[in-house]
């Protein structure tokens, strides 16, 4: 499973990137307001950094809209995902973009259904969003699991691309279920190093070594 980096944080991008953890990076209006620079600036030191797919999302409503966005955002640097909405304006900015040549994200899917016209659209990656569903007390990974028998049925290129990821558990349940890319806020990725048996191991360790009286420098 991929991991994309969901910030507009480049120093934890940059952080995550030197250890290999990153195979692209999602943003969105919130991040990029969280960064609090300019949207071109930010995602081009993004896409320098990183050599995989980097998300830009659009803004427009309308479909004429977030092809004019989609086709700027495009000009930042190769490596641009364009990202729309799951409307049917944002079904139709998909089609003309791919057919483009572009690489696009349809993001903020809550069903399968969704899902499948997003594949029919000529979507790069398909975002259903995990940690929204589970706030309504449904079942994030039943979408995930619906997603990727379909698309298997059909043998749709679409990525299923598992978004508003909240816990280590549900980078863990993405990657049993078949996501083929999982993008997470840093500290999630991070906490999938740990376990309490680590810790509790590892004092253990020092403890025996102190009573030895060695230096191993």
């Amino acid at each position: 499973m991929k991991f994309f980096v969901d910030t507009a944080d480049v120093d934890a991008i940059r952080e995550l990137n030197d250890l290999g953890m990153v195979d692209g990076v999602t943003t969105n209006p919130s991040l990029i307001a969280k960064s609090g620079r300019d949207i071109k600036e930010v995602t081009a030191e993004i896409c320098e950094m990183v050599a995989g797919p980097v998300s830009a999302e659009t803004v427009a409503l309308d479909a004429e809209g977030m092809i004019a966005e989609g086709r700027e955002l495009a000009k930042i640097a190769e490596n641009i995902t364009i990202k729309v909405p799951l409307t049917w304006d944002g079904l139709k900015a998909c089609k003309v973009l791919s057919g483009e040549g572009r690489m696009v994200n349809v993001t903020l899917c809550f069903s399968a259904n969704q899902a499948l016209l997003a594949a029919k659209a000529g979507a790069t990656f398909i975002s259903p969003f995990i940690g929204r569903l589970d706030d309504l007390n449904l079942d994030g990974m039943e979408l995930i699991a619906e997603i990727r028998e379909i698309y298997d049925n059909y043998d749709f290129s679409t990525e299923i691309l598992a978004a508003s990821i909240r816990t280590a558990n549900h980078m863990k349940q993405a990657a049993l279920i078949g996501a083929d890319v999982a993008t997470a806020p840093p500290a999630v990725i991070k906490a999938m190093a740990s376990h309490v048996l680590t810790d509790k191991g590892l004092d253990a360790f020092l403890k025996d070594w102190e009573k030895t009286g060695q230096k191993i420098l």
